[in-house]
């Protein structure tokens, strides 16, 4: 039997290693002059104006969240098709998560569906860009901007993706980036806010370090001082030099890894192209996919296994699968706390039972994607009605 294909291995070179050398030895290990050049380089690179580094996703999200004001008994949209995080760091502001069902082709948030789901307690809209295809930017801001809406992206997919010529990063209010370990680069864990606003970025650099005064940050440099003031409760989000010292020739590679990723997606359509139990993922017009993750939807009714089934036999076959996502609605403490039903979010409902998140990382070789397809198909073929 051939070896474990993993769902994800993390592409790192002597790059990262001498850089994370080079940081050991200069006895600087948090958040110092790696970060600092980590923030101007993803800015840089997105083209945004700011760019504030924090040691995850989800602590990005919560500060984009306290710069705008977000507070008790606020409402926040947020999609149910997401990880958790999404809809927890609203609860952190002791605001309410209302959730919106997905569509059905791309699996993003259906922007149909989101006037309904405003009233006079929304402040904001989280949109997540599934698997790195862009939401519906255009209309999603319009419906912002004529509700007074603040939108803070979730783009923790969507590294490096365009829409409609312009980077994710320089569209919604607030954006919020990942580099866990799985994500298109990789800090092993890490985050980055973008705004093009000077007063939040600002607001969320103190926030992310207890909310000690601006100036005396680098109270332990040769230009420091001792004395430092907090200007409020903060928290303790702040990147470290070590993670950001991966970051940084991660960041030169995120075209080359998008290639790939490119590369082994249209290797994936073409292999499953004339599967009819196989839903691919479409891709919009006018957009750049990161394809963080390739997800295949199963036309169940042709099958006379279930999704759960398949991915025991794709495993049982030495391949790595996962599932993005567990729809939060399905959730006990969504069900437990809003009392949600899998009937109030029909789409998402629907499509949880039939996805699977195939490998697509840049570790893969191209024998890797065609012995997934081959597998996939045989398991397909054996097992059809």
């Amino acid at each position: 039997m051939q070896s474990f294909l993993p769902f994800h291995l993390p592409d790192l070179g002597e790059e990262e290693v001498e850089s994370v050398v080079e940081v050991l030895r200069s006895g600087w290990l948090t958040t110092g002059s790696k970060t600092k050049q980590f923030e101007h380089e993803f800015a840089e690179r997105v083209g945004a104006t700011h760019a504030v580094a924090v040691n995850s996703c989800t602590a990005a999200l919560h500060l984009a969240l306290e710069a705008v004001e977000i507070s008790a008994g606020d409402e926040i949209i947020v999609p149910t098709m997401t990880f958790a995080a999404t809809a927890e760091v609203v609860s952190y502001c002791r605001a309410k998560p209302v959730l919106v069902d997905c569509r059905n082709d791309t699996l993003n948030i259906n922007v149909d569906l989101l006037e309904k789901a405003i009233t006079s307690k929304t402040k904001a809209i989280i949109p997540v860009h599934y698997a790195g295809q862009p939401c519906e930017m255009d209309r999603i801001m319009e419906l912002a901007r004529h509700h007074n809406l603040k939108v803070i992206e979730d783009a923790a997919h969507a590294l490096p993706t365009r829409y409609r010529g312009r980077m994710i990063g320089t569209i919604g209010d607030i954006t919020c980036f990942s580099f866990y370990a799985t994500k298109t680069i990789t800090t092993g864990e890490g985050g980055m806010a973008t705004t093009e606003n000077a007063e939040w970025a600002d607001r969320m650099r103190i926030l992310s370090l207890h909310g000690i005064s601006r100036d005396a940050v680098n109270r332990y440099s040769p230009e420091g001082k001792w004395y430092y003031e907090i200007c409020c409760p903060g928290f303790k989000y702040n990147l470290t030099d070590l993670a950001s010292a991966v970051g940084i020739p991660q960041l030169q590679k995120c075209d080359l890894f998008g290639e790939i990723r490119h590369r082994y997606a249209a290797l994936y359509n073409e292999g499953f192209k004339d599967i009819a139990a196989i839903r691919t993922p479409p891709v919009e017009e006018d957009i750049e996919h990161a394809w963080h993750l390739y997800v295949i939807q199963l036309e169940l009714d042709q099958l006379r296994i279930s999704r759960n089934e398949m991915i025991d036999h794709l495993k049982k076959h030495g391949i790595g699968t996962s599932v993005h996502f567990i729809p939060l609605h399905l959730h006990p403490y969504y069900k437990n706390t809003f009392g949600f039903v899998p009937d109030d979010f029909p789409t998402a409902s629907r499509v949880f039972d039939r996805i699977i998140s195939l490998p697509i990382y840049p570790k893969m070789t191209e024998a890797d994607v065609h012995r997934v397809i081959d597998v996939t198909v045989a398991l397909i073929r054996e097992y059809r009605r």
